[in-house]
């Protein structure tokens, strides 16, 4: 998203096809991340829905732990933000860019 556009979009598609709101996206007192949330997130920063320093603010995150995020999804969608599988993905990227 450009840091100074003024425009906002009522909505985004979200991870699953779905359109994503303010109303729609995880209450901002979420403690548990599941992977449907976290996408939801990315895909709103990635749609402009929300800034980066917004959903730090919002959802009480830091900026490593959100770039972690969309890395993640970057790589490997949304399976990647599975916490127990993130090792594997790790190493699966690594062996792809050494290729």
């Amino acid at each position: 998203m450009i840091e100074n556009q003024t425009f906002r979009p009522a909505h985004v598609i979200g991870p699953l096809g779905e359109p994503l709101t303010m109303e729609t996206l995880p209450a901002p007192d979420t403690r548990r991340w599941v992977v449907r949330r976290k996408a939801e997130v990315v895909a709103a920063v990635n749609g402009g829905l929300l800034t980066i320093d917004e959903v730090c603010e919002r959802y009480g995150l830091t900026l490593e732990e959100f770039a972690g995020w969309q890395r993640a999804v970057d790589r490997s969608g949304m399976q990647g933000l599975r916490v127990t599988r993130t090792q594997h993905y790790r190493d699966l990227y690594e062996r792809q860019q050494r290729y």
